[in-house]
């Protein structure tokens, strides 16, 4: 499996590194449960539906983070990914903390992955099943 960052990620990251410290740790332990298992996994993860674009784009809601201990897999952090099954890629869109923003933005992933946005992957709808 080979994994990919957007720049947009990388900012997320470094951004909640400074609250984090964990979250480097944290994952590579999430990048190696999606290597054995990239598919969407309730109540693990499961597929963004309604964005009208062809890749499978996937929500991790269940991450364990050392630096927010107690909390356990609910700490509340989100990665979002897109999974292109036959390329055998993920790439990392976005990493956030739901108590500093609701929801995914959906502007990203469809600047990126939209079909007039930036390269278009996956084009063949099997990606997610």
């Amino acid at each position: 499996m080979i994994f990919e960052e957007l720049y947009e990620f990388k900012r997320d990251l470094k951004k909640l590194l400074k609250k984090f410290r964990s979250l480097n740790d944290d994952l590579e332990v999430v990048k190696k449960v999606l290597k054995v298992e990239p598919k969407e996994r309730p109540t693990f993860s499961f597929r963004i539906e309604g964005l009208g674009i062809e890749a499978c784009v996937i929500k991790v809601r269940k991450i364990a983070c050392k630096s927010l201990k107690g909390k356990g897999v609910n700490s509340g952090l989100r990665l979002i990914y897109a999974y292109f099954e036959q390329e055998g890629r993920i790439i990392l869109v976005e990493l956030y903390y739901k108590g500093d923003q609701e929801t995914e933005d959906r502007s990203r992933i469809l600047r990126n992955f939209g079909k007039k946005g930036g390269v278009e992957y996956g084009k063949d709808k099997k990606n997610c099943t």
